[in-house]
């Protein structure tokens, strides 16, 4: 069984074509995006907003 599907691979591609040409922002801070990770972050958050098969976020413990 896949872990993501279309929608997700293809919205993380999108983001990494971005991150590459210099185009891709941050949230709110609006700053350039320079981390691999931080772009694939950012195409599976707009995958889940979309609707996509992406496993919920990882709860954080205190």
């Amino acid at each position: 069984m896949k872990k993501y599907g279309e929608k997700a691979q293809e919205k993380v591609h999108e983001a990494m074509h971005e991150m590459k040409e210099g185009t891709l922002k941050s949230g709110r801070s609006n700053k350039k995006v320079t981390d691999r990770k931080q772009a694939i972050a950012i195409g599976l958050s707009e995958a889940r907003k979309e609707g996509g098969k992406v496993p919920k976020k990882k709860e954080k413990k205190s």
